[in-house]
């Protein structure tokens, strides 16, 4: 099991926390709680190690479009490139809608 840290610049505050996917197998949870002005800090707890390089370019991707200013838990169970940009795009969706679940 591996822990990594990021942040990045976040100017868009979300309208409340979200909570998508689960750490299955091949999937990702993600849980994101509205943050400080000005950063998005995203812990991964993955069960794949050695993977950072690949970690850092699809958050470096994401959050160069997706500019929320919020905490971000990534617990990660294999889930490719691809299902971590989609898990994180459902709850930056989800964040932004008002008076949610």
């Amino acid at each position: 099991m591996q822990t990594l840290n990021f942040e990045f610049p976040a100017d868009r505050p979300p309208v409340r926390r979200a909570h998508v996917g689960v750490a299955g197998s091949g999937d990702l949870e993600v849980l994101m709680t509205p943050g400080p002005a000005g950063v998005a800090r995203v812990r991964v707890r993955t069960s794949v190690d050695g993977f950072d390089a690949v970690w850092r370019v699809v958050l470096e991707r994401f959050f160069a479009r997706h500019r929320v200013a919020a905490a971000f838990e990534l617990n990660d169970s294999g889930a490719t490139p691809g299902v971590v940009t989609l898990r994180l795009r459902q709850a930056v969706e989800e964040s932004m809608e008002e008076g949610g679940a």
